[in-house]
């Protein structure tokens, strides 16, 4: 088993669909169950094991900077995109540098869920292999998951590549927002902003393209009905690190 020890966070976005939530802060400090969305994310990091994290940083990027400053576990590197903002796929290529050679996880900041009996990101990490695999996406089941409404992402196949929904089409899964992404899946991509989906289109067309189906109850926090969902949940339910 290949030892995944680096994360990203992505907590640039602009946040938008959250307001007014997120009127006077950016969406990764927006509270759930009374703890900043970024923080649930980043304790589930450290619980699996991992002992660094990139955080890239635009909206309100002063607020997410102090927010983490006294942060020791995982250790806290933050990528400013202050001056430009380069969406998911740019931040994480102009982070590169900060996250070593080999693979890392791709961490979304409203992405929370419920565990069952084992950590999701300790099987995601299991399941890696860089031989067969540029990328790792970890899937939820979209009937079954809170803040998602919609036709899915992508289907699996036997041997767990992903294929996307085709026009018209319903498949099961959608991408949680969480992956393991080895660097070299960025080597075709351009510079400046764009989009997680370029490497995954490559890395489908060649076959490195894998995905994991997570266990427990995924959540989407992108919204503000989807945040007191996911607080009715958690109030009933309780959030396993």
């Amino acid at each position: 088993m290949t030892q995944i020890n680096t994360a990203m966070v992505l907590a640039a976005g602009l946040g938008t669909r959250m307001r007014p939530a997120a009127q006077d802060r950016p969406k990764p400090l927006v509270a759930l169950a009374r703890k900043p969305l970024i923080d649930h994310v980043l304790d589930r990091l450290a619980a699996a094991g991992i002992a660094s994290a990139i955080v890239n940083v635009h909206h309100r990027a002063d607020q997410i900077v102090e927010h983490l400053a006294e942060r020791t576990q995982p250790v806290i590197t933050i990528s400013d995109e202050r001056q430009h903002l380069l969406d998911t796929g740019g931040g994480v290529k102009k982070a590169l540098p900060l996250l070593g050679p080999n693979g890392f996880i791709v961490h979304n900041s409203d992405s929370v869920w419920l565990e069952t009996h084992t950590s999701n990101l300790a099987r995601l990490i299991a399941a890696w292999d860089p031989a067969r695999m540029d990328c790792l996406l970890m899937l939820a089941l979209g009937a079954a998951a809170i803040g998602y409404d919609g036709r899915g992402d992508f289907s699996l196949d036997g041997d767990g590549r992903v294929r996307r929904r085709r026009e018209h089409e319903v498949v099961p899964f959608v991408f949680t927002g969480v992956q393991i992404v080895h660097p070299r899946a960025f080597a075709m991509t351009p510079d400046g902003p764009f989009s997680n989906n370029l490497v995954w289109n490559h890395a489908m067309l060649t076959g490195r393209a894998c995905g994991l189906r997570m266990e427990g109850l995924w959540m989407h926090v992108g919204a503000p009905d989807a945040l007191a969902a996911a607080e009715n949940v958690l109030a009933t339910g309780g959030l396993s690190s």
